[in-house]
C-alpha cells in the first residue's frame, strides 16, 4: 500500500488508525469465535442464523435513533461510551459461560453489543471527515480499511487457534479487551468542531438521503446486497466444520485470506475511483464479488474457497469505500449521523431476514446450491445498477 506522509503527519488520523486497528484486531475474534461458540453449544446451523439475525435486528432499531445520538452529543463522547459497553458485555460471555455453559445469554449479549456496535459506527463515520479534508477522504478511508484488513488477517487465524486450544469463549474474552484499549486512545482525539443544527429531527437524514439521486439508488442496491449475504459467513463456517470437516483453526484460516481481500481492495480503490469514476467502480466491483460467491458454490476445496473469499472480500471493500466516502463528502456535517444512520437502518432492514433465509434454507436444500443463489442474486444486482442514476453519476 502506498503510503501518503501528509496524511500520517495528521495526529489525530494516526490515533484513530492505531486504536482502531486493535478494536478491529478484537472484532475479528469475535467473528470467529461468536459462531463457533454457538455452533458448539448447538451442533446447529440454523441456531447460528438466528443469533445473526438477532443480531441484525439490534442493529437495524437501533439505527433509527443512532444518528440523532450522534449529532446531539460530543461524537468523540459517543465512542468511548460504546466501546466501554461493548468492554462490559463481552466480557461478561466468559463469566456466565464459565458459570453455567448455555446459549441463551447470547442470545441478549452479542445483540445489545451490536446495537452499541452500530452507534460507535455510525459516530466513527463522522470523525473522518472532521480530521481530514474532503479530498483526502476515499484515500484516507483506503488506509483505514487496509491496515485493519491486516489486524484482519491475523485476527481470524489467531482466534480459531485460540478456540481450538482454549475453546471460543477464551478468544470472545480477549476481544473485550481490545475495546477497553481502544476506549482510552479515543479519549485523545480531537475533532474540527461542527455548527450543530436541530432542524428536521430524526427524519432529516432519511430526507436528505432519499432527496439525493445516487444516494437513494445506492440504499436500494446495497439493501440487496445486504440480504442476500447477511449469512454468507454462517454459511462458509458450516461448510467448512460439517461438510468438509475442517478443525476450528482451518475455519480461522479461511476467514483470514478474506481479509487478504480486503487489504488488496483497499490499496486500489482510491485509483479505481479516480479513473473509473464512482459509478463504474461500484458496479463492477459488485459483480466481481457475484462471481466468486457463485464459483464458491462448486465446493472447490479448502484453497479455493479461501482465494474466492479473498476476492468478494477485495470487491465488497472497493464498493464499501467508495459508498461510505461519497457519503462522507457530499453530506452536510450535522446530518451526517442522522444520513448514516438511516443509511444503515434501511440497507440493513433485511439483513435478518436474509441470514435466517440462507441458513435455513441451507439446512434443508444444501449449501451449495443456497451459494449458488446468492452469487447469482449479486449479479442481478449489479446488472440494476447499470440502467439507474449510480452508472451515470459524475462523482
Amino acid at each position: 500500500m502506498a503510503f501518503s506522509g501528509d496524511l500520517y503527519r495528521n495526529k489525530n488520523f494516526v490515533l484513530l488508525l492505531g486504536v482502531q486497528t486493535l478494536s478491529v484486531l478484537g472484532d475479528a475474534f469475535s467473528t470467529v469465535a461468536v459462531p463457533l461458540l454457538a455452533l458448539h453449544a448447538t451442533g446447529s446451523v440454523a441456531q447460528m442464523g438466528i443469533l445473526t439475525a438477532l443480531t441484525g435486528v439490534a442493529s437495524v432499531v437501533t439505527g433509527t435513533f443512532a444518528g440523532g445520538i450522534v449529532d446531539r452529543f460530543d461524537r468523540r463522547r459517543v465512542l468511548v461510551v460504546c466501546d466501554i459497553g461493548r468492554f462490559f458485555l463481552y466480557g461478561l460471555i466468559p463469566v456466565l459461560w464459565w458459570v453455567s455453559p448455555v446459549i441463551w445469554p447470547l442470545y441478549v449479549i452479542v445483540p445489545l453489543a451490536a446495537s452499541l456496535g452500530m452507534i460507535f459506527s455510525v459516530a466513527y463515520v463522522t470523525v473522518l471527515p472532521s480530521i481530514m479534508e474532503s479530498e483526502d477522504i476515499t484515500r484516507a478511508n483506503g488506509i483505514l480499511y487496509g491496515t485493519y484488513a491486516v489486524a484482519g488477517v491475523a485476527g481470524p487465524a489467531l482466534a480459531g487457534l485460540i478456540s481450538g486450544a482454549f475453546g471460543p469463549v477464551a478468544a470472545i474474552g480477549l476481544d473485550s479487551v481490545t475495546f477497553l484499549i481502544s476506549a482510552l486512545g479515543l479519549r485523545f482525539i480531537r475533532l474540527r468542531p461542527y455548527t450543530k443544527e436541530k432542524t428536521g429531527g430524526r427524519l432529516a437524514g432519511a430526507r436528505f438521503l432519499l432527496g439525493n439521486p445516487v444516494l437513494r439508488t445506492m440504499t436500494i442496491l446495497l439493501t440487496a446486497l445486504i440480504f442476500l449475504t447477511a449469512g454468507l459467513d454462517d454459511l462458509v463456517v458450516f461448510h467448512l466444520k460439517e461438510n468438509l470437516e475442517q478443525p476450528d483453526a482451518v475455519v480461522g484460516y479461511v476467514l483470514g485470506a478474506a481479509a487478504v481481500g480486503t487489504v488488496l481492495g483497499s490499496m486500489v480503490v482510491a485509483r479505481l475511483r479516480t479513473r473509473l469514476g464512482f459509478g463504474p467502480t461500484w458496479l463492477l466491483s459488485t459483480a466481481l464479488a457475484g462471481v466468486a460467491v457463485a464459483v464458491i458454490a462448486l465446493s472447490p476445496g479448502v484453497a479455493g474457497i479461501g482465494a474466492l473469499m479473498a476476492a468478494f472480500s477485495l470487491a465488497i471493500t472497493v464498493g464499501a469505500i467508495c459508498s461510505m466516502s461519497l457519503r462522507q463528502e457530499i453530506t452536510p456535517a450535522h446530518l451526517l449521523g442522522r444520513v448514516t444512520a438511516a443509511f444503515w437502518t434501511i440497507h440493513f432492514a433485511l439483513g435478518p431476514l436474509g441470514a435466517t433465509l440462507a441458513t435455513f434454507s441451507a439446512a434443508g436444500q444444501g449449501v451449495s446450491t443456497v451459494v449458488a443463489l446468492i452469487g447469482g442474486g449479486l449479479l442481478l444486482v449489479a446488472l440494476g445498477g447499470v440502467f439507474s442514476p449510480v452508472r451515470r453519476s459524475g462523482l
